[in-house]
């Protein structure tokens, strides 16, 4: 690695790197280059970020609390979870459309983490919006089905008790909408959102073109909350980076 903390190509050896070592290297450059504040990183990292990627959206306010509950019953908080990186979305299992394309993007970010020390500083949280179809069984299999690792990603309903539609009403809370249809399907749209640690809600990257690399920078930024401010990273060092995957 080069003293500015760019990767240089010769550092990397042999084409047929795995992912799980390019991806260390990765992780390593960027937690030495990339700018943050003391208080909250995101002043340098969104503009970054914003400037790299077209689909995201840099939120930074408390979000929004949930109580929910696992296939086993188990009640599971947003608070659980206060000292690790929340990647949350919602989805419904029988969705015949968009859910599947934004499972499989989330397990491709997933395995990217999980490929380095990350993986236990991030959970992956997805909810159901249809809890009266998606029984516990289904909430089981479905990881398995679409390549999630379940270490560190769950599968949430709403609680025994809770109204139907509870899962539908907190899914507007984070600004999604999941509006039932007569065929059994729900009409929304794909947000994957970012809820930094002490659960602050740092951003949401819509639909399903971002580019998954884009995310896992992005939290890798998160990850890192150094002491003291940096200088800005230049502009040609996210290129040279990404382009190691090409």
């Amino acid at each position: 690695m080069s003293p500015t903390g760019v990767i240089d190509r010769r550092d990397v050896r042999g084409e047929d790197m795995s992912l799980a070592r390019l991806t260390a290297v990765l992780i390593g450059a960027f937690a030495f280059a990339m700018p943050a504040m003391a208080h909250h990183p995101g002043a340098d990292l969104d503009r970054v970020m914003g400037s790299k990627e077209q689909f995201f959206q840099p939120i930074d306010s408390p979000a929004p609390p949930f109580k929910l509950a696992d296939a086993d019953g188990t009640i599971v908080r947003l608070s659980d979870f206060a000292d690790r990186i929340v990647v949350l979305n919602f989805v419904l299992a029988g969705c015949a459309d968009v859910c599947p394309l934004h499972s499989a993007l989330i397990a491709d970010v997933q395995s990217k983490i999980n490929a380095t020390p990350m993986k236990d500083m991030v959970q992956f949280i997805t909810v159901t919006t249809d809890p009266e179809v998606d029984t516990a069984d289904v909430l089981k299999s479905y990881g398995g089905a679409h390549g999630l690792d379940p270490r560190n990603w769950m599968f949430l309903t709403r609680r025994p008790g809770d109204p139907e539609d509870a899962t539908r009403k907190l899914s507007e809370t984070y600004n999604v909408r999941f509006q039932p249809q007569d065929d059994g399907q729900q009409l929304h749209g794909v947000v994957t959102h970012v809820i930094d640690r002490g659960s602050r809600f740092a951003a949401r990257f819509h639909g399903l073109r971002f580019e998954p690399l884009n995310l896992v920078l992005y939290i890798n930024g998160l990850t890192n909350a150094p002491s003291r401010p940096s200088k800005p990273t230049e502009a040609g060092w996210w290129d040279s980076v990404k382009g190691l995957f090409r």
